[in-house]
């Protein structure tokens, strides 16, 4: 097997050399960067046949096989956008996957797996990493060449983007804006396929009139203690102190059911602490007579492993618990993505929106929930009780997101800088949740 290393300045000079020497049809092994230097290793395409010891008796793959499973020309898949390389291409990962298969089935018959499984492992990464930047590199193209001739698209990107939306999102939008709007009516477009794809509980008879029982999860510091004592004021207005039961399971942190034993001291209603299921269980069949029963649970971080002990603790009683999550509007989008993935467990009836009044933007906020398809019950946006709580209204809130976005020059983005942002997303857009957003 002959391989040729080739090293050069730039990726382009490298590229030049490899097809000068080895022509358009050369195999791509391996791509790096090493010393600043742009190293890649190369194979001739009458050299694959190399690949493939021989085999004795009854060979499994032939060398012709091989050699097709490798060499594909350039030509055969060219992208839609230009190549700013013009040389040889490297293995897709489908190839390699092939490739790998045939390797491992010639060299079986002579050599143990375990000895040809790191060689393939290292390989098939290689070309993993070589896709990843092929595909950004091709994104990047893309949007500037997309700039030039639609201008428009850059000014709706940078509002999403200021907004707070993530960039995954913005790009995809983008992407599917009607050709020929104005900026104000291309942003309007943004804005009702937004406020369509924000699912909001419009009328809160969903839980004042049916009733039920309410856990509050959520990290520590979303404000779930103020946002249970704001519903449950709601609760006793509606129907009464005696329709209303408090629970709180925060046994961890200083004065946490003292907080909660205040407000309901205010309201005329009791609480009552639980420690584990069994209490749990304990206090729900006492309190099953009761219209509204809302459990105020202790705050954890989304890594913490006993976020999933809590969830077990609420979906082990005998009667259903409706687990509403504290969102914080101040809280960045991968940070939510993290809390709603880890709170998830067997399902959220909903979420709750806390901090309005805090954030610099809420683009982040409503992306997680129009993502992860999350209903919204409530907007908190202020410690009073119970006048900070509020029904939400999806074109309010998406139209907020507007007027909230950042004014200082250090959170804005210029158009030079948009083709490098656009380039981190090319793998995120085979993310199943945008495809699920509904345009029309």
């Amino acid at each position: 097997m002959n391989v040729r290393k080739f090293s050069a300045k730039t990726s382009r000079e490298a590229w030049r050399l490899v097809r000068d020497a080895l022509g358009p049809d050369a195999v791509i092994l391996s791509n790096r960067t090493i010393n600043g230097m742009v190293e890649i290793l190369a194979l001739a395409p009458e050299d694959m046949s190399a690949l493939a010891e021989p085999v004795i008796e009854k060979p499994v793959v032939s060398e012709s096989t091989l050699a097709a499973l490798g060499a594909k020309r350039l030509s055969d898949a060219a992208p839609a956008a230009p190549s700013p390389f013009g040389a040889g291409r490297p293995i897709d990962s489908d190839q390699a996957s092939n490739l790998a298969d045939a390797l491992a089935a010639s060299r079986g018959a002579t050599q143990p797996k375990e000895k040809i499984a790191p060689e393939l492992n290292e390989v098939m990464s290689e070309l993993r990493s070589m896709r990843g930047m092929l595909e950004s590199q091709l994104a990047e193209i893309a949007w500037s060449s997309q700039q030039k001739r639609e201008p428009i698209k850059a000014v709706v990107m940078r509002e999403l983007l200021s907004a707070g939306f993530s960039a995954s999102l913005a790009r995809y939008l983008t992407q599917k804006l009607p050709s020929g709007e104005k900026p104000e009516n291309g942003l309007n477009w943004v804005k009702s396929v937004l406020a369509r794809n924000l699912n909001v509980v419009g009328n809160e008879n969903e839980i004042l009139e049916k009733g039920g029982v309410y856990a509050l999860v959520g990290p520590t510091g979303v404000g779930k203690t103020t946002t249970t004592a704001k519903l449950a004021a709601r609760c006793v207005m509606r129907h009464g102190a005696g329709k209303l039961a408090l629970i709180t399971t925060d046994g961890y942190r200083i004065g946490g059911y003292e907080q909660l034993r205040i407000y309901g001291k205010i309201l005329g209603v009791m609480v009552h602490s639980v420690k584990d299921e069994t209490d749990l269980r304990i206090a729900l069949d006492e309190l099953k007579n009761k219209h509204t029963v809302l459990i105020d649970t202790v705050g954890m971080g989304q890594r913490d492993k006993m976020v999933a002990e809590q969830i077990a603790m609420l979906s082990g009683t005998d009667c259903k618990v409706k687990r509403l999550l504290c969102l914080s509007a101040t809280s960045t989008g991968e940070t939510l993505n993290e809390v709603v993935r880890s709170y998830k467990g067997d399902g959220l009836a909903g979420c709750i929106m806390t901090k309005l009044d805090e954030a610099a933007t809420v683009g982040n906020v409503l992306d997680v929930m129009i993502r992860q398809k999350l209903s919204l019950y409530y907007v908190a946006n202020g410690q009073r009780v119970p006048e900070d709580l509020h029904v939400p209204n999806q074109h309010y809130l998406v139209d907020r997101a507007f007027k909230l976005k950042r004014e200082t020059a250090p959170f804005q983005y210029q158009d030079e800088e948009l083709p490098l942002l656009i380039a981190t997303t090319a793998h995120a857009m085979n993310d199943k949740s945008l495809r699920e957003v509904t345009l029309g």
